[in-house]
């Protein structure tokens, strides 16, 4: 009685680590799954779509007059959104994206679930009691950053190019022709 009551006890610690991780991370996989089958099946009203306007600083973009399927998600505020189509036009890359509010709701729920197991329910916070559960929960954080680099004015004006070019004056000549390999 004794044996099966640990492994009882054992197997729901281990649930209250990982196991319920899993099954997370299971269903939020599904649901990704089953939205992105409704996009391809064009299964969605365009007034659910939310536009976001992103500039691109690259020479001689090409741009697009019409949108193309692309996928992927991002998640601003707390809130999923998966990508529909992409466009690019006049230096901006638009993205139709649609709400993910199922995966928002599953995601929720396991929080949820962490804090009621972990005891942090009756925190005074709710911010702390998400940072808290974020933290431990040791989710993989895939936000991208995007740099933008600008050459300093002085650096194109021609003084500064002929002083470049003083670089490969400076160089050593080679005192003779190396010797070469005898093949023998």
């Amino acid at each position: 009685m004794k044996k099966p009551a640990a492994i009882c006890l054992i197997a729901l610690l281990f649930f209250n680590w990982y196991g319920y991780r899993i099954v997370i991370g299971m269903l939020t996989k599904d649901a990704d799954k089953l939205l992105e089958r409704k996009i391809d099946n064009n299964d969605y009203h365009e007034s659910q779509l939310v536009e976001f306007k992103v500039p691109i600083i690259i020479p001689y973009q090409p741009s697009q007059s019409d949108f193309e399927r692309c996928y992927g998600e991002i998640e601003i505020e707390g809130k999923y959104y998966t990508y529909v189509k992409r466009k690019i036009e006049n230096g901006y890359l638009i993205l139709k994206c649609i709400a993910n509010d199922s995966k928002e709701q599953i995601k929720a729920a396991g929080n949820d679930y962490f804090q009621l197991a972990n005891g942090l329910a009756h925190s005074d916070s709710k911010q702390h009691k998400t940072n808290v559960a974020k933290t431990l929960m040791g989710d993989y954080d895939d936000r991208t950053i995007d740099y933008t680099f600008q050459c300093p004015p002085t650096i194109l004006h021609k003084d500064a190019m002929n002083q470049a070019s003083c670089l490969f004056q400076t160089c050593l000549a080679i005192p003779h022709q190396p010797p070469d390999a005898d093949r023998s």
